[in-house]
């Protein structure tokens, strides 16, 4: 199915659409003119436990069992929940936990058009874990905001910065089944475009941070060699469209996981988001010697609590990770996260984790942070 409007908008695409108006310098110190956050702040990465009434809230409003009144309120009594625990535990950049969300990609591809989802449609994941992946049968477009009301709710709860938590173009676009009649490229363009309006209207509700997760970027790299170069520049280029748009007093964030990230360290860089948090605890940080030896510029928040093990991390011990990662990327330009979204782990395990967490993050940004003179 083509659409002229979404045709038109991708052939008028100029290379400063994929382009933030200022260098990762400058946008770092604006940003920390506008926003007090401490050495080494924390954060999550973006879901958290869903509890089977969230899934049977969500099962009643497809049948039809509930209105969507009463399943909004369901949805916003549980984000009070996550906004209320984030803020105990005190963790510094807060989250909305998306109990609306059966997954990542789903969610968004519902809302799209040109993307229809299924109902029986599933696949093996990994492991266990089995998807619905989407199919792309013509021109993407947004045809309302899709997350904006949920952010716009989180925030109204707290004096803290809310994420907008997004799922990105290359993720979505290879996490679905494509279209074999247009370029992988063009589909990948027309999702950023969609995420790029998303982007603009969750800066206009007053969210200060967006999160653009590309947790397939390595994924969906060629296996030939001779196809790889090719596929990176229109990966980055679909993540710089989706968010060059952001302006002065938006800071992105994307995250990665699932991946060796090695050998694409370069193209991880150029994607420029501000702060990129990245699976990193079961490579004892060493992952991040690949992005010290490329002079990689930006904000980095390694996982420092593997949310793949039932194993509750101590403090202890997730401080002697970001110690390790300490040393390798500036203290300034280090925050502290779990490796993944918390979806899949029990409140048991979840709390005392990230109470771990936070007491970690405080004790080695008091243990290494300059003493000012005087």
């Amino acid at each position: 199915r083509v659409n002229p409007e979404v045709r038109g908008r991708l052939a008028k695409i100029a290379d400063s659409d994929l382009k933030r108006y200022a260098d990762a310098a400058t946008r770092r110190a604006e940003w920390r003119q506008q926003v007090s956050l401490p050495t080494l702040p924390t954060t999550t990465i973006g879901s958290f436990p869903q509890r089977a009434e969230l899934r049977q809230a969500r099962t009643q409003l497809r049948r039809g069992e509930v209105d969507q009144k009463t399943y909004e309120a369901r949805m916003e009594d549980e984000i009070r929940r996550v906004i209320q625990f984030q803020e105990e535990v005190g963790l510094d950049v807060l989250v909305h936990g998306e109990p609306e969300r059966n997954d990542m990609v789903e969610y968004f591809a519902e809302q799209l058009a040109g993307i229809v989802t299924t109902k029986l449609g599933w696949v093996q994941s990994y492991g266990s874990r089995c998807s619905k992946p989407p199919i792309v049968f013509g021109d993407v477009s947004r045809p309302v905001p899709m997350t904006v009301r949920w952010a716009s709710f989180a925030q109204s709860l707290t004096a803290k910065p809310v994420k907008g938590m997004l799922t990105g173009p290359v993720t979505i676009l290879q996490w679905s089944f494509p279209r074999d009649d247009v370029p992988r490229r063009e589909t990948s363009f027309q999702i950023a475009l969609a995420l790029r309006d998303e982007v603009a209207d969750l800066a206009a509700a007053g969210i200060r941070i967006i999160q653009i997760d590309e947790p397939a970027f390595r994924e969906a790299m060629p296996l030939r060699r001779e196809d790889q170069a090719g596929y990176l520049r229109w990966a980055i280029d679909s993540f710089r469209l989706a968010a060059g748009g952001a302006g002065p007093g938006v800071q992105i964030h994307t995250h990665m996981c699932y991946s060796e990230f090695g050998d694409i360290v370069e193209a991880i860089a150029e994607l420029d988001a501000d702060v990129l948090s990245i699976e990193a605890t079961r490579s004892g940080m060493e992952l991040l010697h690949s992005f010290a030896d490329v002079g990689y510029p930006n904000e980095v928040g390694p996982g420092v609590y593997d949310i793949h093990s039932p194993l509750v991390p101590t403090q202890a011990e997730m401080a002697d990770r970001l110690r390790a990662a300490a040393r390798v990327i500036p203290l300034e330009r280090l925050w502290a996260n779990p490796d993944c979204g918390l979806k899949t782990r029990g409140w048991a395990e979840v709390e005392p984790s990230l109470r771990n967490l936070v007491g970690a993050a405080r004790e080695v940004a008091a243990e290494l942070q300059p003493v000012p003179a005087g």
